[in-house]
C-alpha cells in the first residue's frame, strides 16, 4: 500500500455489530492502488486454500476473530469456529503454501484468575475467566503447536484494551461515547474501579509494524509472545469521566452488577517489546480520546 507493499485482506463482514461500519471502513481502504479484499469465513478451508494458492504470501497478519467477552458466554460456538477453527485453517495454509512468518492476534484476556500485576508474557495463562479468553489461548498454543512440527515461525500479539478512531461498537469507548451524547447515563457494570491500560490505536498499529518489519528476533523461540499496551494504569471511573470532559459533557453513571467473564484489571510488562523491538507507546489517555471524540462526532453527524 503506502510502503509499496500488495496487501490482500479478508472478512466475512458477519453482524456481530453493524456491518455498515465495517463496509465504511473497508472503502477507505480500497482508496489504495496496493489493496485487494475477498469476502471470506477463515473458517472455509477450501476457499482459504483457494485464495492462498492465488497468492504468493510471504506474511500473513490474522486480526480476524470472534470478540467480546460477554458474548462469548452466550454464544461459545460462534467463538470455536471462529478463533480456533478459523485458526487452524489459517495455520495449515501457511505451512502448505510456505508463509515466512504468521502474526496473530491474542488478547489480554487470555491472563485470567491472576492476582499478580502486570502481566508478563512468561505467566502461565491457564485459567481463562471466559470463553472467548479460552478460545484466544487455545489460539496461541496452535501457534506454538505447529511452531513445533513444521517450523512456522509466528508472533502472537496480546492486546490491552484498544480504543480509537473507527473502533468496534461493543468496546468502552463507543458504548460509552454514544450515551454521553445522547444525554443518557453511562452503565457501568461493577464498581467502576476496574484497572485497564487503554492503549491509543495509533500505538497498536506502531507496536504491529515494529514486530511485522522486525520479524522474530534472532535466538528466541519460533512461536514468540508480545504484549501490546499502554504504559498508563487507569480505573475505568476515570476513564469516563476523561471522555465526558474531552465531549464537554457531565458524565452520570448507573451502576449494574458486574457480569461473569470480566478481570479485575488488565495492565502489561511491555519490557519485552521494548527490549526486541525499541517500542514504547507514546499516546497519552487525553490525546488518544481527543482524537477519538473529532472522529466520533465526524462518523456520528
Amino acid at each position: 500500500m503506502s510502503n509499496g507493499v500488495d496487501v490482500v485482506g479478508v472478512d466475512n463482514l458477519n453482524a456481530y455489530y453493524d456491518p455498515a461500519l465495517k463496509h465504511a471502513r473497508l472503502a477507505r481502504l480500497r482508496e489504495h492502488e496496493g489493496f485487494s479484499f475477498h469476502k471470506l469465513d477463515l473458517a472455509d478451508e477450501g476457499g482459504m486454500h483457494a485464495l492462498f494458492e492465488a497468492h504468493e504470501f510471504t506474511q500473513v497478519v490474522h486480526l480476524a476473530a470472534q470478540a467480546g467477552v460477554r458474548y462469548s458466554i452466550e454464544a461459545p460456538q460462534q467463538y470455536i469456529s471462529s478463533n480456533v477453527t478459523g485458526l487452524t485453517v489459517l495455520l495449515e495454509c501457511c505451512v502448505r503454501h510456505d508463509v515466512e512468518h504468521l502474526l496473530y492476534a491474542s488478547s489480554s484476556s487470555v491472563y485470567g484468575d491472576t492476582e499478580k500485576t502486570p502481566f508478563s508474557e512468561v505467566d502461565a495463562a491457564d485459567r481463562p475467566r471466559s470463553v472467548y479468553a479460552a478460545t484466544k489461548r487455545a489460539g496461541e498454543l496452535l501457534a506454538y503447536s505447529y511452531a513445533r512440527i513444521h517450523g512456522l515461525a509466528s508472533t502472537g500479539i496480546r492486546y490491552f484494551t484498544v480504543y480509537g478512531p473507527w473502533g468496534r461498537p461493543d468496546m468502552a469507548a463507543m458504548k460509552f461515547a454514544e450515551r454521553l451524547a445522547a444525554g443518557k447515563r453511562v452503565r457501568v457494570f461493577g464498581d467502576g474501579r476496574q484497572r485497564r491500560a487503554f492503549t491509543c490505536i495509533d500505538d497498536a498499529v506502531r507496536g504491529t509494524l515494529a514486530i511485522l518489519e522486525g520479524g522474530a528476533p534472532a535466538g528466541k523461540p519460533p512461536a514468540a509472545l508480545y504484549n501490546l499496551g499502554s504504559g498508563e494504569d487507569v480505573e475505568l471511573l476515570d476513564f469516563i469521566r476523561i471522555l465526558g470532559r474531552t465531549m464537554d459533557v457531565e458524565a452520570e453513571i448507573e451502576f449494574a452488577p458486574e457480569p461473569p467473564g470480566e478481570m479485575r484489571a488488565t495492565l502489561p510488562d511491555m519490557s519485552a517489546m521494548r527490549r526486541d523491538f525499541g517500542f514504547e507507546p507514546s499516546v497519552d489517555l487525553e490525546d488518544g480520546l481527543a482524537e477519538f471524540v473529532r472522529w466520533f462526532r465526524g462518523y456520528s453527524a
